[in-house]
């Protein structure tokens, strides 16, 4: 399959990816493994961009990262979108962190639906990702994580593109 869009990401700090590797590691031991793309870190998507637009989104994300610094996201809740098919992590919002960040994106973002920002745990068959939800009931646990660092991928094949620490002073 060609590649279809790109995504810019807000990663998690290192010891958020830790602490929800550990409840990805607790699914896969009750044998819910999912479907989501292996090897990408813990993030929160914060826009959708064509796929000829990779040098601007390139620059668009070296400019955030200069503008601001870590941003602290207080992880609250689990989450499940309607259909079904994803588990996730949810922030709470936090009008002069995350939520400043996703509105300072300058170009238009191609997703048509509400940004609801999450941190995806499980993708998978509706009924699979409800049985998922009682082993990571046992283990979740709201904590404080940090966004450190922006990165742009294109889907489907995954392809890495480019990735900015945040370093600005807001």
């Amino acid at each position: 399959m060609a590649e279809q869009f790109l995504t810019l990401m807000a990663d998690l700090d290192d010891d958020s990816q830790k602490l929800m590797s550990g409840w990805y590691k607790e699914l896969q031991d009750a044998g819910f493994k999912g479907v989501q793309t292996p090897g990408l870190p813990f993030h929160i998507s914060l826009a959708t961009f064509p796929l000829d637009e990779e040098n601007v989104a390139v620059e668009e994300m070296q400019r955030l990262g200069s503008i601001f610094s870590p941003i602290p996201v207080h992880i609250s809740h689990i989450g499940m979108f309607a259909e079904g098919r994803v588990l996730f992590g949810g922030p709470d919002m936090n009008p002069s962190g995350l939520l400043q960040l996703h509105d300072a994106v300058k170009i238009k973002s191609t997703d048509e639906r509400p940004w609801t920002p999450h941190v995806t745990i499980l993708i998978d068959e509706p009924q699979i990702v409800n049985d998922s939800l009682r082993t990571l009931v046992k283990s979740f646990h709201p904590f404080m994580a940090r966004i450190t660092r922006l990165h742009l991928c294109a889907f489907w094949p995954t392809r890495e593109i480019a990735s900015v620490l945040l370093q600005g002073k807001e």
